[in-house]
């Protein structure tokens, strides 16, 4: 089921987040380097959970959770950009550790639904392209999404 977000749900969203970003921290922390990881991320263990904490108390009628049994399984954060019509998901997760299939595809379009009702006329969602981002980009083309820009980010040490 999925539902509005309560803020009684932040500790498990949290979590899930911390959890299901795990494999993207280290990802990071090969790509980068430790001197430049420990930079962007000063405490990978906590920070995508924080991140995603402060976008859900500042807007709790963004996020979405999906519930199972009585238990937060899943999150995605949203906002709307009404003047172009265009609905983002931004962080979004099923929770690792459940072993529930299928939890991402009932969150999108929940989403997409909440996009409709607001008259939305795209959705976007922003990945990474590397091994540890696959499994999201297969999730999103399976959700529907079919018009594809691909991007690069660089750094240079000083």
């Amino acid at each position: 089921m999925v539902r509005p977000f309560r803020f009684e749900d932040l500790p498990a969203v949290k979590g899930i987040a911390n959890r299901a970003w795990k494999p993207i921290m280290e990802m990071f922390r090969q790509t980068y380097g430790e001197e430049l990881f420990s930079l962007l991320r000063p405490h990978p263990e906590t920070d995508k959970g924080e991140e995603v904490a402060a976008f859900c108390r500042k807007n709790p009628d963004c996020c979405l959770v999906c519930e199972e049994n009585g238990q937060v399984v899943g999150f995605v954060t949203f906002w709307l950009d009404r003047e172009k019509r265009i609905g983002e998901i931004g962080n979004n997760a099923a929770d690792p550790e459940c072993g529930i299939k299928g939890i991402g595809q009932q969150m999108y379009q929940a989403v997409f639904e909440v996009f409709r009702r607001a008259g939305m006329r795209y959705a976007v969602v922003h990945t990474g392209l590397d091994q540890a981002h696959s499994r999201a980009r297969l999730a999103y083309q399976r959700a529907g999404f079919n018009i594809k820009h691909e991007e690069v980010t660089y750094f240079r040490k000083l």
